[in-house]
């Protein structure tokens, strides 16, 4: 089971920062909020009908049953992306006027990265490469926490049964759906597009959303199903609608051919909490049998992501590399 985890770990790994250099290709600057929003809150719709839909697999088929179903979800799904996605220049249905429109909306990102494209070193050393990693890492603990251990607190400290827990499930995926796709879509791109300041409408979005994640220590006062999931849909809605505005920034920040390995960065380092969470959870759990100090240890982590965005990411602008004379 740990090695079939890990091998699907390492096969989907590509997805997030393979859809941020699709966005930063496809779409201007001040266009990719709803772009990244779409396909960041398909990831919390996915949670919100899949809990529920696996619950019922499971109930009546049994758990081998919920692999051979998602397993064959994702077949599909890589049918129908091999034979839709191209990039632009290889997309035979754009027509000459919405290629001489793209070029007109100052898409800066090549495909394909050039030999001018910053090093993996040099953006190693860039504070903001550390800044945006740092923060998603932070709402990556959160979201991974709640991700794999959601059913499981509702199950184990509210004493909800396997099929109530998961229909419970699906009202913060829910809302976060929503607040991901109006908020950390539309709303961002609508302020930039009537003349707010790009940089404070995001770090606004992105502090923000993080703040209203600190909402998951609610959840620690009460024993009330719904009054937990009104404290838990608040979190979530606070760190999805950060999401789609934190994964659009490596196409802002990175020099021109780089998004994709800014992203990579992000997203290693956004992971690794991502690993950590259900793991600390699972011990904490253990040893005390509840959930108290692990969403406080989710609280105290969306702090240190709180700073990173505050004090390294700064100003969201392109870094610029040093020119090397030839």
């Amino acid at each position: 089971m740990f090695s079939a985890r890990l091998l699907l770990g390492i096969a989907e790994a590509p997805t997030f920062p393979g859809n941020a250099k699709a966005i930063s290709v496809w779409f201007p600057g001040n266009q990719r909020g709803l772009a990244t929003a779409i396909f960041d809150s398909s990831a919390k719709f996915a949670s919100s009908i899949g809990v529920p839909i696996v619950s019922l697999v499971v109930r009546y088929w049994g758990w081998r049953a919920s692999f051979v179903f998602t397993g064959l979800l994702s077949l599909a799904y890589f049918a129908l992306f091999w034979r839709v996605y191209r990039d632009p220049e290889d997309d035979t249905r754009l027509t000459r006027g919405e290629r001489v429109q793209q070029a007109a909306d100052g898409r800066q990102e090549p495909s394909v990265d050039t030999k001018h494209t910053a090093s993996l070193w040099y953006l190693l050393r860039q504070k903001k490469v550390w800044g945006l990693s740092l923060g998603m890492a932070a709402y990556n603990y959160n979201f991974y926490l709640f991700l794999t251990w959601l059913p499981g607190y509702l199950n184990t400290a509210l004493h909800l049964d396997v099929l109530r827990s998961g229909m419970f499930t699906a009202v913060p995926w829910l809302a976060a759906t929503v607040s991901d796709l109006i908020v950390g879509g539309w709303l961002v791109d609508h302020l930039i597009q009537t003349g707010r300041s790009a940089t404070r409408v995001r770090q606004a979005v992105l502090i923000g959303g993080l703040v209203l994640g600190l909402a998951v220590a609610g959840a620690t006062r009460t024993s009330v199903p719904w009054l937990a999931i009104a404290w838990i849909s608040i979190a979530l809605c606070g760190l999805a609608a950060s999401a789609p505005v934190g994964w659009s920034i490596p196409g802002l920040i990175a020099p021109p051919g780089s998004t994709a390995r800014v992203a990579g960065i992000m997203n290693f380092f956004a992971n690794l909490p991502g690993v950590l969470a259900p793991v600390v959870t699972g011990y904490l759990v253990g040893n005390t049998q509840s959930f108290r100090r692990p969403f406080l240890v989710a609280a105290s982590v969306l702090v240190c992501g709180i700073l990173a965005y505050i004090f390294l990411l700064g100003e969201i602008e392109t870094i610029t590399p040093p020119v090397v004379a030839p």
